[in-house]
C-alpha cells in the first residue's frame, strides 16, 4: 500500500482525553490532558505533558501532586470544556457540574463522576519545548464499584471510555482481542472414542 511521507508531528492515536485534577478539594481545578500514558510497571509510573502557560501547571508544580481521571463518553463535553477554559477565570468543577472528592494519598481531588482515578506524585519535571513533562508515580487507584464483578475483577470495558484521535472524540468500539491471544494455545478438542464394532 502506498504511503505519503510528512514531517514529524504528534499524529499518534487514539489517546485518552483524561481530566487531570489538581489543587485541593476546597479549591479544585481541572484540565484535559491527552498527552499521557504509562511508562513503567513496577513501580507504576505515568506522565502528563502540560504547557507552562496553563493555570494547572503552577498548581501541580507547587504541590507535586495530581489525579488522572479517565473520561467516559458521557463526559466528553466536560473534558473538552476544561481543556479550552482556564481555572484562572472560573471554577470549572462548578461550571461542568463535577464533584471533587478527597483522595487517600494526595491532596488533589478526584472526580466523582469518572469511573477510574489515578492518584499521582510527581518525581521529575522535564522541559521539552512547548510542554513540560511531569513524570509521576501512581500511588493509588480509585475504581467505581459497579465495574467490579463478584470476584473483584475489574471490567473496564463497561466504563464506556472515550478516545481522542487527531482533534476528535470517539466512543470505544467492540472488543477484537485480548492480551496474548495471538500466541495462546487453543484447547485440544476431545478425542472421539472409537466406534464400537457391530457383532451381527
Amino acid at each position: 500500500m502506498a504511503k505519503v511521507n510528512w514531517k514529524g508531528s504528534t499524529l499518534l492515536g487514539p489517546v485518552p482525553p483524561t481530566m487531570v485534577s489538581c489543587g485541593t478539594v476546597e479549591e479544585p481545578n481541572v484540565l484535559c490532558v491527552a498527552w499521557t500514558g504509562i511508562v513503567n510497571s513496577q513501580p507504576p509510573m505515568t506522565y502528563v505533558s502540560i504547557r507552562p502557560s496553563r493555570h494547572s501547571y503552577g498548581l501541580i508544580k507547587e504541590s507535586g501532586e495530581f489525579v488522572i481521571n479517565l473520561t467516559p463518553s458521557r463526559l466528553v463535553r466536560a473534558a473538552d470544556y476544561v481543556g479550552v477554559r482556564s481555572g484562572r477565570d472560573e471554577n470549572k468543577f462548578e461550571k461542568m457540574h463535577l464533584t471533587a472528592l478527597p483522595c487517600t494519598h494526595v491532596s488533589a481531588p478526584q472526580i466523582a463522576e469518572c469511573p477510574v482515578s489515578l492518584e499521582c506524585k510527581v518525581k521529575t519535571v522535564t522541559p521539552l519545548g512547548s510542554h513540560d513533562m511531569f513524570l509521576a508515580e501512581i500511588v493509588g487507584v480509585n475504581v467505581e464499584e459497579e465495574l467490579l464483578d463478584e470476584e473483584g475483577k475489574l471490567h473496564l470495558e463497561k466504563a464506556g471510555l472515550a478516545s481522542y484521535i487527531h482533534g476528535e472524540y470517539f466512543a470505544q468500539g467492540k472488543k477484537v482481542g485480548s492480551f496474548g491471544y495471538s500466541v495462546r494455545k487453543r484447547p485440544n478438542p476431545k478425542k472421539k472414542a472409537p466406534a464400537k464394532k457391530s457383532h451381527k
